[in-house]
């Protein structure tokens, strides 16, 4: 029998009509089925102060239980100016601290988004590979860069015939990862 683990997608995206989220969601399509998914809400975290430490916002601490308890988390997201969307900045900034409780650490890592652009989402995951690491992540190795166009998500929500098997292959490699670092 499988084990069931607990996926974590993060998108990086508060908007309602986010391409990011359509393709957090096709992706989620393709994982297995003993991997579970779920979508930690980041939009109602306030923005990070140290003077809200001692009595955290309810929000912050659903959030980072959420991401202690998961076996991994993917990140998919826009690019903002070239790096960071400031929500999603934000949350990472939430669940790093304090530094004794960092819930990204050791944590199993993948990052990925869509963008209309020929390089996709190249620069806000080159930047997510140094804030992770630096925050003691496992961040999967490879890059997935995806340009948004038409027929990457079908009328049923699933990845196109076009981009399937490059994202299946870099999932199937995520949960090899999330299976070998969970704790057991």
């Amino acid at each position: 029998m499988n084990r069931t683990y607990h996926l974590a997608i993060l998108v990086g995206s508060n908007r309602r009509e986010s391409i990011n989220r359509q393709l957090s969601e096709a992706m989620a399509r393709l994982l297995p089925a003993n991997i579970k998914v779920s979508y930690p809400q980041i939009d109602d975290l306030p923005l990070y102060n140290l003077d809200l430490e001692g009595e955290r916002p309810a929000s912050v601490n659903r959030f980072t239980d959420e991401i202690r308890a998961a076996d991994g988390v993917l990140i998919v997201t826009p690019e903002h100016n070239r790096s960071l969307p400031a929500v999603l900045k934000n949350a990472i900034d939430w669940g790093s601290k304090p530094m004794g409780s960092n819930v990204w650490f050791d944590k199993p890592v993948a990052l990925t988004g869509t963008s209309p652009g020929a390089i996709g989402t190249a620069l806000v995951q080159q930047h997510l590979r140094q804030i992770m690491g630096i925050l003691g992540s496992v961040v999967l190795g490879g890059e997935a860069y995806v340009q948004f166009h038409p027929e990457l998500i079908d009328a049923n929500g699933d990845i196109g015939p076009q981009s399937r098997d490059f994202l299946q292959g870099y999932l199937n490699r995520f949960v090899t990862l999330i299976e070998k670092l969970a704790p057991q």
